[in-house]
């Protein structure tokens, strides 16, 4: 009795080679920006006023392991999360608010955190980080739903209007929150929330950053009906999904995000409306396929103004907020420009 040689596994048909090329396709770039961001992040931890070189931490200086432990690596741990956070929450907010031009700076959002975290420290200066975002989160929820209601109630014959009112909203919530840090002399703790500034981030001050980290990733999980949710109620209802959870529910990652990066680094203007739109650019609004983007995009864009603001005057400083600040405006008029043009 001869043993029979077994037959060897049919090829693969051509649709399945096909559909094989074509994720690896989708997945190579991603796998570049992560390697960009990555070289960019291992750039950050040997930028700055202290001498640390890769050769030091190779040959076991303690020195140097202590600073990249203590300064330098927390310091760009939270700028890969507030860049992450702060751009998938303006994507978040463009799509349910069905408006390129709005993100958490330009929709009061921002501003009405810095105005709770003024109250928590005139009432209650004691209390720990994280109550303190709590304060500055139900703020934020809250000045986002009076933007809301504003939007609803104006005849808003361009999409410009939408961003212009959310600044004069912002505006007003701003010269509210001056006006208290004036009145009862915390002008000082309003300035560190104002501008964001990294250059304080040690380990032990950076940590609740990682709660906009997961709701980062709790955005890309209900990415789809974010996506259904931005063609509208009666759309998104007809096809099976409560419109108003889902927007409440973005409503408040973007909230709490807000809430959390100011109250751990500041006010960072600009960043959730331009990463999102050079995004959209090349990938529309598809959420769940922009969201991995978006985030890419934001850590690097974040790590390279931070990096230039330790360069451009050393050994001196420029705040993350102002380079951001700078750039995003730019962007900002330009996108607002190209809108009236095209409404025009």
């Amino acid at each position: 009795m001869t043993a029979t040689t077994p037959s060897p596994p049919p090829a693969p048909s051509p649709a399945v080679r096909r559909a094989r090329r074509g994720r690896w396709g989708a997945a190579a770039p991603l796998l570049l920006g992560a390697s960009v961001v990555a070289a960019l992040a291992l750039l950050s931890l040997f930028v700055g006023v202290s001498d640390v070189s890769p050769a030091a931490l190779l040959r076991g200086d303690s020195d140097a392991w202590e600073l990249v432990a203590v300064s330098r690596g927390p310091r760009t741990t939270a700028l890969v999360l507030a860049g992450v956070s702060l751009s998938i929450a303006g994507l978040i907010m463009q799509v349910l608010v069905r408006n390129r031009f709005v993100d958490p700076s330009t929709a009061g959002t921002v501003d009405s955190a810095t105005l709770g975290l003024v109250v928590v420290m005139l009432y209650a200066p004691g209390l720990p980080l994280i109550a303190k975002a709590g304060v500055a989160s139900v703020f934020a929820l809250a000045g986002t739903g009076v933007f809301l209601a504003l939007l609803s109630r104006m005849p808003l014959r361009s999409p410009v209007m939408v961003p212009l009112v959310g600044l004069m909203f912002g505006g007003v919530v701003g010269a509210a929150s001056s006006f208290v840090a004036y009145r009862f002399d915390l002008v000082q703790s309003l300035l560190a929330w104002t501008t964001a500034d990294f250059s304080g981030i040690l380990r032990g001050r950076y940590e609740l950053l990682w709660v906009a980290g997961v709701l980062a990733v709790v955005a890309w999980v209900v990415a789809d009906r974010f996506t259904i949710a931005g063609l509208g109620a009666e759309v998104a209802t007809g096809l099976g999904v409560d419109h108003r959870r889902v927007l409440m529910t973005g409503l408040v990652v973007v909230a709490l995000v807000s809430a959390v990066v100011v109250t751990t680094a500041g006010v960072i203007p600009f960043l959730g409306l331009v990463v999102p739109n050079v995004v959209r650019l090349f990938l529309g609004d598809h959420v769940r396929r922009s969201i991995p983007w978006v985030a890419l995009v934001g850590a690097g864009f974040v790590l390279v103004c931070d990096v230039l603001g330790r360069t451009l005057r050393h050994p001196y400083e420029i705040p993350l907020g102002v380079v951001v600040g700078v750039v995003g405006s730019v962007v900002f008029l330009v996108l607002l420009l190209k809108g009236s043009s095209r409404v025009g």
